[in-house]
């Protein structure tokens, strides 16, 4: 398994992680950095939490993402970002910390195997050394001054209070060289211990870790400020530390969450099997047989779409039994499996105990090649009591059964983890294998779907927020008394009902009398917003006949079971995009889209340009030098604000340890050949620019071989930077040539062909709008949710929009998103994309889909700068034939907009 290629969240995480690490050595402070990082990716900086017990500007970010969304592959693929950008340094030490020992060999087996796509992520960083802790305790400097060093260990593993952990701190001779030759300065940095003639400097490893300033990685890092004082870390001097977790702490000790990823995102991207189908039944065996059913119904869609050319797939039953208690009668796992077997046939080898006595999971793993999920294994029951061994990852997984109606709150959060991964991270054609499926004893499916809910929050790390649609009756008759699954939603189709009475609705309290209406002449009561079952109930007090009563309770079901929005009621929200004429097969032409500017033909190539390093190179070569040897730079004359020591003294404390290479100019020409990430250019276009470069720089007083290597990461990102530059100018030339010269339209279309269409599953805004610019009742957003506004000007546009499309001269409309898979529409142009604050579906004159109109509000200090994306609006609309429209508002100039909605 060696080809990967990453989702589009997981590569805009890595971006996030990128632009902060640039940041931190861009701006006085990481802790500044963090702020304005998130600022420029989601609009609003989030606040700098500094770690207690660290140094306050140590680089400290968390990536927030929920359970099935590849958090080690993201860590792994984090640490060359972390060696490139921000250490600045070809090898690290990277301390790799996780919640448990299964975990932790689960973890060690990934990141060594050359074909897992761990290793694979992690090789990016050139070469690696993965090592226990038992291993790192007699490493070798020559392992450190060659490789990325992985240490893998507990979080536990630090505390002095364990006496195994002890060792970390203890002298080792097989340690000793790695403390020759040290400075005064490196020296000065070392743990020490004892008083007077008995003070010693112990060679542990700990002290090694201190000299090696280590890049921290804490995995599932919400457990780590309970079950470790987590600033423990502070005594190896990390150069940084990265957690990942799908439930940060936002309050007691907040993370500083730079990207968080939604669960909407990793069902659009077909990581997770969503929405949960929940089935209460009070009978336990029931409920155990309904599961059997429907796995074997799972399974013959699985056959079917193999004799099809799929891949291999075994649906798997997780079933939750009870605990054995003394003299007390439970459903406990012998009970259970006696029951497949007895009564539904259910051959023992089929079922899999996995408990503290019974190791059976363990044993599978051991009999087939690729564990449970292999072809020849022949199980498809997994009977536990509270939870799953940690790190017991199956894709296979479909259905979880719970005996004990969801009181273990532990045990059900890990269960339905396992669940929600999507096998092969790829839907399947049948529907009903892209869900997850629940079945738990119980009475009460309202109680227990809000069970579920809670869970899915607080153990998978979902939004509240969006859960709500994430869990899903089996049943209409149960969908029915699932009120919290709709509580968030406005009505969107009133229910109309014709009465042989007129209800009196003068004794109704206020609150329900706003959610229906009286309709004299026609003898109709209509209702507009859900109603509750006990608002129904007062309501139905309205009324005398029995008659009469019986239909206002009709019609208030239907009220809290209709689909509520535009996306639920399955109506497709379709924007045509730009595409380029381009030569096909035999002379014939055809369609491309134009996503990436990188599509357009244009002339690349370095050897037109002056190959010099410009007097901004310089001064950075200058002034990274001056720092990284100790000099201060405490102010900055710019902001007059203080610049933060911590990067510098990173900087030379690595420099100290990391020795500069002494390569000779063509070797070293050669390295920032090959690190530089530049495929759209020839290697010798490439070669021939960085030599001319270097020796240019050279030519300067002061830059010498040794400062050049001594300073190459530097250079590196100097260089990447000028061709980046570069290479941008040449693709504005060709983009303002193919899109806005002379007859365009022959090389430019906007076509049904590549349309894109708003996934009705697949919105999740970074923020929800919360009511901070004022209230309004939108009614015909394609989305139950509204992501959030930039401005009050911009809020009180979304409100013209809704008004019109209450009037019936908008279909419905989107608040769209950035840079979110699935529900953002897009205009490329030659340095980014454009994403339009509003993209609404006009109706015509039957009240069908009409023209597209997209929208965008621009404050007046912005509208200058807002050209580019009025000029790649006003081309899409014009090549549309009548199809798109587009406007730019400012200043609230509402009657711009009415011209577009006639």
């Amino acid at each position: 398994m060696t080809t990967f290629a990453p989702k589009t969240y997981q590569q805009q995480v890595l971006d996030s992680v990128e632009a902060y690490f640039k940041a931190c050595h861009e701006l006085p402070s990481p802790s500044i950095a963090f702020t304005a990082t998130t600022e420029r990716l989601w609009g609003r900086g989030n606040p700098y939490n500094p770690l207690a017990g660290f140094p306050p500007d140590m680089p400290y970010f968390c990536l927030r993402v929920p359970t099935g969304g590849g958090k080690t592959w993201l860590a792994a693929r984090s640490v060359q970002l972390a060696n490139t950008h921000l250490l600045r340094c070809e090898h690290s030490v990277i301390l790799w910390l996780v919640p448990s020992k299964p975990i932790r060999e689960q973890t060690l087996r990934a990141l060594r195997d050359r074909l897992h796509p761990y290793h694979t992520a992690l090789r990016e960083a050139g070469p690696v050394t993965v090592l226990d802790l038992d291993e790192a305790k007699s490493i070798t400097r020559a392992t450190l001054d060659t490789s990325t060093t992985v240490i893998v260990a507990t979080r536990q593993a630090f505390q002095v209070e364990d006496e195994e952990s002890r060792k970390v701190y203890k002298n080792s001779g097989a340690l000793m060289h790695h403390f020759d030759n040290l400075s005064p300065s490196q020296r000065d940095v070392l743990l020490s211990e004892g008083e007077g003639a008995e003070h010693t400097t112990p060679c542990s490893l700990a002290n090694v870790l201190r000299l090696r300033r280590p890049f921290v990685v804490v995995d599932e890092a919400h457990n780590s400020r309970t079950e470790l004082a987590f600033d423990m870390l502070a005594r190896f001097r990390p150069s940084g530390v990265l957690e990942l977790t799908a439930t940060p702490d936002l309050t007691r000790t907040p993370s500083n969450v730079l990207h968080s990823v939604s669960a909407a995102e990793l069902k659009a991207e077909e990581m997770i099997k969503l929405p949960v189908v929940l089935e209460t039944e009070p009978n336990w065996q029931q409920c155990l047989a309904d599961a059997i059913g429907r796995r074997d119904a799972l399974h013959r869609l699985a056959d079917e779409e193999r004799r099809a050319g799929a891949d291999y797939l075994r649906p798997i039953v997780l079933i939750q039994s009870e605990p054995r208690r003394a003299g007390v009668d439970t459903l406990d796992f012998e009970r259970v499996r006696q029951e497949l077997i007895t009564n539904h046939g259910i051959p023992a080898n089929e079922i899999v105990v996995a408990t503290g006595e019974e190791k059976g999971l363990e044993q599978i793993e051991a009999d087939y090649k690729l564990g449970i999920a292999d072809p020849a294994c022949p199980v498809k029951f997994v009977i536990t009591q509270k939870a799953l061994a940690e790190g017991w990852d199956c894709p296979f997984a479909y259905i979880l059964v719970s005996m004990a109606s969801l009181s273990s709150p532990t045990a059900v959060e890990q269960l339905l983890g396992r669940v929600l991964r999507q096998p092969g991270a790829s839907h399947r054609q049948a529907r009903a294998l892209n869900q997850s499926y629940a079945f738990v004893v119980s009475r009460n499916f309202a109680e227990t779907a809000s069970a579920l809910r809670d869970r899915l929050v607080t153990g998978a790390g979902f939004e509240r927020r969006e859960v709500a649609e994430f869990v899903t009756a089996a049943k209409a008759e149960q969908a029915r008394l699932d009120w919290e699954g709709h509580a968030e939603r406005d009505m969107v189709q009133p229910v109309s009902i014709t009465l042989t009475e007129k209800p009196d609705l003068t004794s109704v309290p206020k609150p329900v009398r706003d959610k229906v209406s009286w309709d004299g002449e026609r003898s109709t009561l209509t209702i507009t917003t859900s109603l509750t079952e006990d608002e129904t109930e007062v309501l139905k007090a309205s009324v005398r006949s029995e008659t009469a009563a019986a239909a206002i309770v009709e019609a208030a079901q239907i009220s809290r079971t209709l689909p509520h929005t535009p996306a639920e009621l399955g109506e497709r929200f379709r924007v045509p995009q730009l595409a380029l004429r381009v030569p096909g097969p035999s002379g014939s032409e055809q369609l491309q889209l134009f996503d990436d500017p990188e599509v357009l033909e244009y002339p690349w190539d370095l050897s037109p340009f002056d190959a010099t390093p410009t007097n901004e190179d310089l001064l950075a070569l200058d002034g990274s030098l001056k720092v990284s040897e100790g000099g201060e730079i405490d102010v900055d004359d710019a902001s007059g604000k203080v610049v933060s020591r911590f990067l510098p003294d990173l900087q030379r404390d690595l420099g100290l340890v990391y020795q500069p290479e002494h390569w000779d100019e063509l070797r070293l020409a050669t390295w920032l050949c090959r690190n530089l990430p530049e495929q759209s250019l020839t290697h010798a276009s490439k070669q021939a620019f960085v030599a001319a470069w270097l020796t240019e720089l050279l030519r300067r007083e002061g830059f010498t071989l040794a400062r050049a290597n001594l300073q190459k990461f530097l250079i590196r990102n100097r260089l990447e930077a000028r061709i980046r530059d570069l290479r941008r100018q040449a693709v504005g030339k060709a983009f303002q040539q193919t899109l806005f010269g002379e007859d365009a339209a022959s090389r430019v279309a906007v076509t049904d062909r590549y349309a894109f269409e708003f996934n009705p599953h697949a919105y999740a805004p970074s923020r929800d709008y919360d009511g901070r610019f004022g209230h309004f009742d939108f009614r015909r957003h394609f989305y139950g949710r509204i992501g959030d506004f930039d401005s009050k000007e911009e809020f009180e546009c979304a409100c013209w929009l809704d008004t019109q499309a209450q009037q019936g001269r908008i279909r419905f409309w989107v608040r769209n998103l950035v840079r979110r898979e699935g529900s953002s529409f897009f205009l490329q142009k030659a340095d980014g994309r454009f994403y339009p604050d509003f993209v609404c579906q006009l109706a015509d004159a039957d009240g069908k889909p009409g023209a597209i109109l997209v929208v965008e509000y621009k404050g007046a200090d912005r509208w200058t700068d807002a050209q580019d994306d009025r000029l790649i609006g006003g081309l899409w609309a014009n090549l549309s034939e009548g199809r798109c429209r587009f406007v730019m508002v400012k200043d609230k100039r509402w009657e711009w907009l009415e011209e577009h909605v006639r």
